[in-house]
């Protein structure tokens, strides 16, 4: 299978930003007519950014392999993208003039590995296409059903476990919000590597597999949180509320580290100590089959 096809997300992208802003917000007159699109028309776009109307819908179809930062962030400000849109729109448009093969996701360093087991709470680093590169005995134990060791991570994948399987959907409580954060990452992924092969297999397996992955994709949101709050509800311990931060891995961008943290004295803080206590040895996630 090929890579992203860059120009069809990039004219998608930017249709779906100018459906979502409202005309009578940018100053423009409407003239009482009555409008055919929801959002911005073509030519309207291409006025609040500066550029000929010819020139925009060349860049929507993807053939203006040589639009410039100026350009792009005059239209990034006309649509009122937010910083992760603007980051996206730059990725892909780039991309219609390099398409380069991306390199592949480096293990992570045994001293990665020794800071996640020393985490007070689960923790895991997710890398390239949502892949699980390393978690600690609670995160295994929370997130992932194992009660007994087994074997390495290698080939489990985050996406497919939030849509194809059964029993992780049902433990987040607040699971569309995490779909939703799942999907934006692989949308961001997809614009800093589309030549990625292996990520456009992924895309098009749960596009096959899970109605709500076409219904979020066909969204174009990206969005990239470091923090938050998930709740979910563990068939042993019952409810937890976990707070989350996300940070990037030392040198490398498509590493990220994503710690769990409950408020100290918590009902969810007491629930995640006797989760801990509840497999002494040292655990890991096995690949699950769908």
């Amino acid at each position: 299978m090929k890579g992203v096809d860059v120009r069809k997300e990039l004219g998608e992208f930017l249709r779906s930003r100018r459906a979502r802003v409202r005309p009578e917000d940018t100053g423009l007159p409407l003239y009482g007519e009555r409008r055919r699109v929801t959002g911005l028309r073509r030519e309207e776009v291409a006025l609040l950014a500066g550029v000929s109307v010819p020139y925009y819908v060349r860049l929507e179809q993807g053939r203006a392999a040589n639009v410039s930062d100026e350009v792009l962030g005059a239209i990034a400000r006309a649509l009122r993208l937010d910083e992760t849109e603007q980051a996206h729109l730059r990725n892909v448009a780039r991309s219609l003039r390099r398409r380069t093969e991306p390199r592949p996701s480096r293990r992570v360093r045994p001293t990665i590995q020794r800071l996640l087991d020393a985490c007070g709470g689960p923790a895991f680093v997710m890398g390239r296409r949502t892949e699980l590169l390393a978690c600690n005995r609670l995160a295994a134990l929370l997130f992932f059903g194992r009660t007994e060791p087994a074997p390495p991570a290698e080939g489990l994948n985050c996406a497919r476990l939030v849509f194809l399987d059964e029993s992780v959907r049902a433990l987040y409580l607040n699971w569309e919000d995490k779909a939703r954060e799942t999907v934006a990452f692989i949308r961001l992924d997809a614009g800093r590597h589309p030549g990625d092969k292996e990520l456009a297999t992924l895309i098009g397996e749960l596009s096959m597999r899970s109605a709500d992955f076409r219904r979020l994709w066909a969204e174009h949101d990206v969005r990239e949180r470091s923090n938050g709050e998930v709740r979910v509800d563990h068939p042993l311990v019952g409810e937890l509320v976990l707070d989350y931060e996300s940070l990037k891995v030392g040198d490398d961008p498509d590493q990220v580290l994503v710690t769990y943290l409950p408020e100290p004295g918590s009902p969810s803080d007491e629930a995640l100590r006797f989760l801990a206590s509840w497999h002494s040895g040292p655990l890991q996630p096995q690949n699950a089959e769908h």
